[in-house]
């Protein structure tokens, strides 16, 4: 098994630099997008501090359906445009949510879960879902975090064949 970070909150950077470098490794030689998601899902439960569920929605129509995730049991299938989830997807951009409960439409499918960020899933203007992750923490995350976990996001999609109909 590959070595992962733990992430200490000092240098995002770094962290995200090095956490990447270890998602390649462990997604080395798989194409398969499930499998690349569900590891990936794991790096990042066990590597970034305070997480409490980390995972991916695959967009099946006109719904984003769960996929592979670490953490509690979560919602099936969101709706675009509704939740952090869907709002990220339908505006195809990273949202970061410091207050979850002070979101509107927020789905709570964890209370636990008081801050979350969300990555769209992009090749090129095809949207293939989101990477979700919620802390229990309020406000714990940044744009150093959207920058890394995008970086994180590119390297799945890129090291996966996302032809077969999601």
């Amino acid at each position: 098994m590959h070595a992962l970070p733990r992430g200490n909150g000092t240098d995002k950077t770094a962290f995200y630099t090095e956490l990447n470098a270890g998602l390649a490794a462990v997604l080395e030689g798989e194409r398969d997008l499930i499998a690349n998601a569900a590891n990936c899902a794991a790096v990042l439960f066990h590597a970034l501090p305070d997480v409490n569920w980390a995972g991916f929605y695959f967009l099946r129509g006109p719904d984003l359906v769960l996929g592979p995730f670490q953490g509690k049991p979560a919602c099936v299938r969101i709706a675009l445009g509704r939740g952090v989830c869907g709002t990220a997807a339908a505006a195809r951009r990273t949202v970061i949510v410091p207050g979850v409960h002070q979101f509107a439409g927020h789905i709570a499918c964890d209370s636990a879960s008081n801050s979350e960020i969300v990555v769209p899933l992009l090749t090129g203007d095809r949207l293939i879902g989101v990477l979700d992750v919620d802390s229990a923490s309020f406000s714990r995350f940044d744009e150093s975090d959207a920058e890394g976990l995008r970086a994180v996001a590119a390297a799945v999609l890129a090291g996966s064949d996302v032809a077969y109909p999601l």
